[in-house]
């Protein structure tokens, strides 16, 4: 009788804990910088995702490790760098990729969704997920088990800032005539020229995240009416920065700084505002630890929320390689206050024409005025010829980056620093940026899927600077 009764205090223990474990959502904005009324953008209008940000916690300096999509993602879904595992070219295909923190959460009991898009750089595996649409199919999430679900809103992408006319009124159809934006008033970054097609992009921009509160939304009323709020963790993210010039692509905060909030009922105190440095990589270990489950070695993040959450870190990495057809490298270190950027290719200029991105009105009128010399200094600069081989900034004092202070004398020590950091990241996480893309598909790591000539060394477009 002893025995047994023991066994169904255990039986009932692990039902108990199984009980305990939360549901997670995860929501995915794309190509969007911290442009929301919860952190204080004017041009803003966020009910939806202001409202949550109030009844969880908001953070302030979330950073991804890759300022465009695809290396990005292949981070977010692994917790790995994409320059330790090979998949930080923009538009390759790793061929063996690490095991998925969405594995581990399989491993723990959790049912696990992910519709739609998944851009990661690599294939992701048979049967890895389930990718039946559970947002617009509610009842296929279980009830005997926690599950984990991901859903991804692409209308805020950078190709829908530019989006033809038809497409622009259906991404708009939801918002009422005071949502949509005065292009004339709309606050534009010191580094673009003040045009018109320029604001017309921005406030197209801020429209196209309107859009997405609507379905944030949905999603949110979805938890709420099947009773399943209080017993889920929800994490809205943008995978990169703005998917505007000079955002998107580049190791700026204006590439690498995203939206981050969080609602755990019961773990996160309602109305917390969190200025600690948060990775991308952090996510998937997050997510593994808040499922009772343990942390891979591999993972190179650090759990962020919960009894397992780690020390707040002192830096966020990022690195930029080649961006579909245009090769460069770069990588730089964000602290609380400072980036530091190292520019390994300083010969090339930083506006190398990339075919995709030059699609943007906003990027064919700055170039169109920079070739007129129509441009003031600091709008001027992004055309130079070359680059700097370094460039520090201090974000208190210029958060828009333009400033580049690595020739100050009173900052020496803060360069120093940073400098030795990067320099122990690249070490330890075996960056892989200086073997040349060639000789990654030549090992077999990745595949070539560009069918280019990968080399240091490119041909630069003759548009892509007015400066001899």
């Amino acid at each position: 009788m002893r025995l047994l009764l023991s066994l169904l205090a255990f039986a009932f223990a692990a039902q108990l804990r199984a009980a305990e474990r939360p549901n997670m959502v995860l929501i995915g904005i794309e190509d969007i910088s911290p442009n929301l009324g919860c952190y204080g953008d004017p041009d803003a209008i966020t009910p939806n995702l202001d409202k949550f940000a109030a009844q969880g916690a908001r953070f302030t300096r979330c950073f991804t490790h890759a300022p465009v999509c695809a290396p990005s993602r292949s981070g977010l879904i692994t917790g790995m760098y994409p320059t330790t595992m090979g998949s930080h070219h923009m538009r390759s295909k790793l061929v063996n990729p690490p095991p998925l923190f969405t594995d581990e959460l399989k491993k723990a009991g959790y049912a696990v969704f992910w519709p739609g898009k998944t851009d990661f750089n690599f294939d992701a595996p048979k049967g890895w997920a389930d990718t039946r649409n559970w947002v617009q199919n509610p009842n296929l999430l279980p009830t005997d088990k926690p599950f984990f679900a991901y859903i991804n809103f692409t209308i805020s992408h950078e190709s829908q800032v530019r989006a033809n006319p038809e497409q622009y009124k259906k991404n708009t159809a939801k918002l009422t005539p005071e949502q949509f934006r005065d292009p004339a008033k709309v606050k534009l970054p010191p580094y673009y020229p003040d045009h018109p097609d320029v604001r017309r992009n921005v406030a197209t921009y801020h429209e196209n995240i309107t859009a997405a509160d609507y379905l944030v939304g949905d999603v949110l009323k979805l938890l709420d009416d099947r009773k399943l709020a209080d017993n889920t963790l929800v994490v809205i993210f943008g995978d990169h920065g703005w998917g505007m010039s000079r955002g998107k692509r580049w190791c700026y905060d204006s590439g690498t700084r995203a939206p981050l909030l969080v609602r755990w009922p019961g773990k996160v105190k309602p109305g917390t505002v969190r200025e600690d440095l948060v990775a991308f990589l952090d996510l998937a270990p997050t997510f593994v630890a808040a499922a009772g489950a343990n942390v891979p070695a591999r993972m190179q993040g650090q759990v962020f929320l919960g009894e397992k959450q780690a020390p707040p870190r002192k830096y966020a990495f990022s690195a930029r390689d080649r961006m579909d057809e245009t090769f460069d490298r770069i990588r730089s270190v964000r602290s609380e206050q400072y980036r530091y950027i190292r520019n390994f290719h300083p010969e090339l200029p930083y506006a190398q024409w990339i075919n995709y991105m030059d699609e943007m009105p906003t990027m064919k009128v700055w170039r169109k005025l920079a070739f007129e010399g129509k441009l003031n200094p600091v709008q001027m600069a992004f055309f130079a010829r070359t680059k700097p081989k370094e460039e520090l900034y201090d974000l208190a004092a210029d958060p828009h980056e333009t400033k580049n202070l690595v020739d100050s004398p009173e900052l020496a020590k803060v360069l120093a620093e940073h400098r030795a950091v990067l320099d122990r990241w690249i070490q330890e996480t075996k960056d892989l940026g200086e073997v040349p893309e060639k000789e990654l598909i030549q090992r077999g790591l990745v595949k070539d899927v560009l069918s280019t000539e990968y080399d240091a060394r490119v041909k630069l477009h003759p548009k892509t600077s007015p400066v001899p």
